[in-house]
């Protein structure tokens, strides 16, 4: 009688046929991402493709870092958007200044991190490790969003998610009299009703600038607190409805924290009875040995609620470069997973709100 296989053996064997050149990247990641953090890529990738971008599977992106002056707003997260595979974001407000640049129409440029930049400074090149462009490209880039701001739509109080989809409108509108196509991820998220949030508003040119109107007394004013409940909001809709919440995290920072919140505001805050996220990726370069919440594992997320500990097993934390795991993690599931119908979130918030309220203790109405 043959010996009956142990369970801890019941993996794909590791034997890979030699590489020929012509592999799609779906193919490449199935038959030879096998191990180590390449192994942890393939398990993200299957995650994203299996579970994550299931219809009744709500999904929450984060940004951190400095990601679309490398080409990743264009290259990766616009044909997310575009394929319906993200229902909502928060990024870091750098992310969405240096997205601008693209859709005005301003060029940045490759280069090296080995550089004098005391000599950049002198000749007006800013530089963000290997990427390099212009000043004036921050100065132009300043001027439009001093012009747009100061329209009447924006002379009040709204929430994060508000002001970035009317800069998207403004964006798209910019793009079309360039001739650009989609180039910008705001114009992506405007054009698809996918809410953008930022987690610290100030902490940005963008924020900069609208300071710098605010001085005059005109622009708009930030209303952070509406963006809490809003995001709490959005989870606490799709689960009590039967669906499902996934975050996908690039990176750490307040934008990782501010997706996951949204669970101990509903919990903890609020009160209401809620079990955690359902999926947890998160491509991450920082170590959790630290205590700082880039590198904290879901199943730290566990002891705060942020995680249903049911679903900790449907996590996978991938350590690597965002810049190297996204493209793969994009390619992936464009190849894999059909398009899925957008949830145009931005245009339910009111709706979504108030699904919220009603079910809120009496000491919070």
């Amino acid at each position: 009688m043959p010996k009956k296989k142990h369970p801890y053996l019941s993996g794909q064997p590791i034997h890979p046929d030699g590489i020929r050149g012509d592999e799609t990247v779906a193919e490449l990641v199935d038959r030879t991402f096998l191990a180590y953090n390449a192994g942890r890529i393939h398990e993200a990738c299957r995650l994203l493709n299996e579970k994550i971008l299931k219809d009744d599977v709500t999904v929450g992106l984060s940004l951190s870092g400095a990601l679309t002056p490398a080409g990743l707003g264009r290259s990766c997260i616009i044909p997310l958007i575009e394929n319906g595979f993200v229902d909502w974001i928060v990024a870091t407000g750098a992310n969405l200044y240096h997205d601008t640049h693209f859709g005005i129409g301003l060029t940045l440029h490759r280069g090296t991190p080995f550089l004098d930049d005391r000599e950049l400074r002198k000749e007006e090149v800013i530089r963000i490790y290997d990427v390099l462009f212009s000043y004036d490209v921050l100065l132009k880039t300043d001027s439009f969003f001093r012009e747009i701001l100061s329209a009447p739509e924006f002379r009040k109080e709204m929430g994060t998610a508000e002001l970035h989809y009317r800069i998207g409108k403004f964006v798209a509108e910019r793009e079309k009299v360039l001739g650009l196509g989609t180039v910008s991820l705001l114009s992506a998220a405007y054009q698809h009703g996918v809410p953008v949030y930022t987690s610290s508003p100030g902490d940005s040119s963008i924020g900069m600038n609208i300071a710098a109107l605010n001085i005059k007394g005109t622009g708009p004013r930030i209303d952070v607190s509406l963006d809490v409940n809003e995001t709490a909001a959005i989870i606490y809709h799709a689960k009590k409805n039967g669906l499902k919440s996934g975050v996908v995290l690039l990176g750490g920072g307040s934008p990782k924290n501010f997706v996951l919140q949204t669970e101990p505001q509903i919990q903890e805050v609020f009160g209401l009875p809620e079990s955690g996220h359902d999926y947890f990726l998160q491509v991450t370069d920082a170590r959790p040995d630290t205590g700082g919440l880039s590198g904290a594992t879901p199943s730290e997320a566990v002891s705060w609620g942020k995680v249903d500990p049911a679903r900790l097993p449907d996590s996978v934390v991938a350590y690597v470069d965002t810049t190297i795991a996204l493209p793969i993690l994009t390619a992936y599931v464009l190849a894999k997973h059909p398009k899925r119908k957008h949830k145009r979130l931005y245009d339910r918030r009111d709706e979504l709100m108030a699904f919220l309220k009603k079910d809120l203790p009496k000491k919070f109405r």
